[in-house]
């Protein structure tokens, strides 16, 4: 098993940010980055080729798994190292810092929106992100929006990771008591939001909750964040589990392929019964069990510690996975500037393709930009040196 040393954080010291980086990490992240930002183009077709059209699990479990794993570098060292309270400290910079990107996001977003206006049918694009409400009343909404009791549909992914983060110390203090005892208070966190009684209010209009709940959430995060950490073991290779893997996730297709689900009565009544199973918001077991199986099939495909990853456009792929928080928030405003693009130049099988592959040239070098700036040397006028994000 590849040492926790040489595994890749979000955040990294520049003397850590020197250490050998774990090449599974950093491809699978970039991966997850780009089929976020096809999920995310308004109308794109392309979605329906992306994992979560065949399977229970999608991208964004592993951005949450991969980010757990990446956290236990960047902050669980700081705990080890430096004590409970720098690293309390730490996470709760990284919060803060969250927190603001997801409000500068949120008026990039919606400034834009108003300024498109309609698209060329007359349909409104504040309302095609469900934002009327807060233009119509955006003295009485902003308030809530700073609190994050109004979370509307599309910026729900940085408030779920950042109460995930605030979680962190009480998880540390956990482990710290007891090996077993974050597990314990994980899985009682977790069915509890099965229960639906830890729901956040999205909005003060409608009972409608956060559509990422952190509190279910968590659980995938944690898992990979003690998996890192070694207090969680990883399973070694087995072809018995290679074999169960595989059936699993080959027996999900027909009860998640739209094709099969529309045509068969069957596989459409059990895809429905198995909706509280599957659900995205509270993170039903199903998608636990789904990922947690692709997962270990993906470990095992890209060889011991990702020797099979090799080549270019790995090595691209990587970089974007290196810089996945300003990759996300850029690819969060270029999938809206596409669709955008898109309803106006119509979409055909090439508009489709080049709009796609235009965003992925936008992440692709705002990554590789991010880089050159965290490359910089640092200062020698004895000012001390920003740290690295």
């Amino acid at each position: 098993m590849t040492r926790p040393s040489e595994l890749p954080a979000e955040a990294l010291s520049s003397a850590a940010g020197r250490s050998r980086r774990d090449p599974r990490l950093d491809f699978f992240r970039g991966l997850g980055m780009l089929i976020i930002l096809t999920a995310h183009i308004p109308d794109n077709p392309w979605i329906l080729w992306i994992p979560a059209r065949f399977g229970f699990s999608d991208a964004t479990e592993m951005f949450v798994f991969l980010s757990g794993m990446a956290s236990a570098i960047a902050f669980g060292r700081v705990f080890d190292r430096d004590g409970f309270a720098r690293g309390a400290g730490r996470v709760a910079r990284r919060v803060w810092q969250i927190y603001w990107i997801h409000v500068a996001v949120f008026v990039v977003i919606a400034a834009l929106v108003a300024a498109a206006g309609t698209r060329p049918g007359g349909e409104s694009y504040i309302v095609e992100l469900n934002l009327p409400h807060f233009f119509a009343d955006p003295m009485g909404l902003l308030p809530r929006f700073l609190t994050l009791s109004y979370v509307p549909n599309y910026f729900d992914i940085l408030p779920m990771y950042l109460v995930i983060l605030a979680l962190m110390p009480a998880m540390i203090l956990a482990e710290r008591l007891h090996r077993a005892l974050p597990f314990v208070l994980m899985a009682a966190i977790w069915g509890l939001t099965q229960a639906h009684l830890l729901d956040l209010s999205a909005e003060p209009w409608s009972d409608r909750a956060w559509f990422f709940d952190p509190f279910g959430w968590q659980l995938l995060f944690y898992l990979g964040f003690f998996l890192m950490r070694r207090t969680l073991p990883a399973p070694g290779f087995s072809r018995i589990l290679i074999a169960l893997a595989a059936v699993f996730v080959l027996a999900t297709v027909p009860f998640a392929y739209y094709r099969i689900i529309d045509a068969s009565a069957f596989f459409g009544g059990w895809a429905q019964a198995l909706a509280p199973l599957t659900d995205k918001t509270h993170f039903g077991i199903l998608r636990l069990v789904h990922f947690l199986a692709l997962a270990y099939l993906a470990a095992h495909l890209v060889g011991p510690g990702g020797a099979r990853l090799k080549g270019a456009a790995v090595a691209v792929i990587s970089k974007v996975g290196q810089q996945t928080l300003a990759v996300f928030v850029s690819g969060m405003v270029t999938a809206q500037v596409l669709g955008m693009a898109l309803d106006h130049t119509g979409r055909d099988g090439f508009t489709i393709a080049a709009a796609n592959l235009a965003g992925f040239g936008v992440l692709i070098a705002v990554a590789y930009t991010v880089a050159w700036f965290k490359a910089m040397p640092a200062r020698t006028d004895g000012a001390p040196a920003a740290e690295a994000a």
